[in-house]
């Protein structure tokens, strides 16, 4: 397995691992940023690669949002807006570059799997060279994703028209939603799996709270998530609690009004914080195609701790809440609207949360991770050790 992202913080990367770890295979991960010693199970072995930090001012960094202005920093936010996309870009390709006599001293795998399209092109020499099968596992729509920086309409379209030519090479094509697998078939790529980002299931739920005591929003905290729709339904909602939890995008500055904020914790804390506040709240902008056929991992951490969500009503998101009647939708950037989803969801919250807990049967890992796995047997292997 290949992916730019950090290791250790990534989910999906280390489920897909141990699923795989777990059915027999031997796993080599070569990833970025993983801690000293840090280990996933037995089956598997770890291999860091540094990036490079960011595009950075001399300050540490250009703030983005809310809280700062003046002449000098809408100079400083021009040029950041102006270089991102080659910064991005040339990222990238030194993280591959550097990467590459790793992949070459680790083989030759039988299979090689591209985490994201940013190592797709270096999985896909590497399974060449091996005589391997390339598995192409894609996280997000790439070139549809909301971006900072200038627009790039000419990238995407090539990029594009190189993900397909890149993945056609590939035996096995895996994404995280049908909204993303149906326009990556209708691209031409004909067998796309869908392999969602849920968790494994708990050993117990506790019966849920008669009446909610907050809206918690567990995940990053920074641009694209819709928060300030949040803090401004947040004044409308007080004295009812609107908490955010988790790491904050170094570049973010949110004017956070009557909003309260926790600290990142781990998987197990956070099903118990979501259970003591009552409500999940799974936002997005409809700023892109990425973000309108996009499943995020909050919402089924809701279904895991079984607990109703206040959704943002994107055409993927929607079917799945309304299918398993998960919660209420609000429209993005309307923070009336989000008003008045809080509160039909409390004045309806018995019902939901059993449509919940109901939902927790089907939307979990134990069902994702089996459809992994019945995707690697279909790459029809010799019977030998497969790695």
């Amino acid at each position: 397995m290949i992916a730019q992202s950090p290791i250790a913080g990534d989910s999906r990367i280390l489920r897909e691992a141990t699923a795989l770890a777990a059915a027999g295979h031997v796993l080599h991960v070569i990833g970025r940023d993983v801690p000293e010693g840090f280990e996933v199970g037995p089956g598997i072995t770890v291999e860091s690669v540094s990036r490079s930090a960011g595009l950075r001012t001399g300050n540490g960094g250009l703030a983005v949002g809310h809280g700062r202005s003046g002449p000098k920093v809408l100079v400083q936010r021009f040029g950041r807006w102006l270089l991102l996309p080659e910064h991005r870009n040339r990222t990238e390709k030194q993280w591959r570059v550097a990467a590459a006599p790793r992949v070459a001293a680790a083989g030759p795998f039988d299979v090689v799997h591209a985490h994201d399209f940013n190592t797709l092109e270096l999985a896909a020499e590497y399974a060449e060279k091996w005589s391997a099968k390339l598995v192409y596992d894609t996280h997000e729509l790439w070139f549809d994703r909301a971006l900072p920086g200038r627009p790039t309409p000419l990238w995407r379209a090539r990029g594009r028209r190189f993900e397909v030519s890149l993945a056609s090479k590939a035996r096995l094509v895996i994404t995280v939603s049908d909204g993303i697998a149906a326009r990556l078939r209708s691209r031409g790529l004909p067998d796309v799996r869908v392999v969602r980002n849920t968790f494994p299931k708990p050993d117990e739920v506790p019966p849920p709270l008669d009446r909610p005591e907050g809206l918690l929003y567990a995940g990053r905290v920074g641009a694209g998530r819709d928060l300030p729709t949040v803090v401004a339904a947040a004044r409308e909602l007080a004295p009812f609690r609107t908490v955010l939890m988790g790491s904050v995008d170094p570049n973010y500055r949110l004017d956070l009004g009557p909003v309260e904020t926790v600290a990142e914790r781990s998987i197990d804390e956070v099903d118990d914080t979501l259970r003591s506040y009552g409500i999940s709240l799974v936002t997005l902008t409809n700023t892109c195609e990425n973000h309108r056929l996009a499943l995020p991992n909050k919402l089924f951490h809701a279904v895991r701790a079984g607990v109703p969500v206040v959704a943002a009503d994107l055409p993927e998101m929607r079917a799945v809440v309304t299918q398993y009647k998960l919660g209420t939708l609000y429209e993005p950037g309307n923070a009336p609207s989000l008003t008045a989803s809080v509160r039909a969801l409390i004045e309806n919250y018995t019902t939901y949360a059993d449509g919940v807990r109901s939902a927790a049967a089907e939307l979990n890992w134990e069902k994702d991770s089996a459809a992994l796995v019945t995707a690697y047997a279909d790459l029809t292997y010799n019977n030998q050790p497969q790695r």
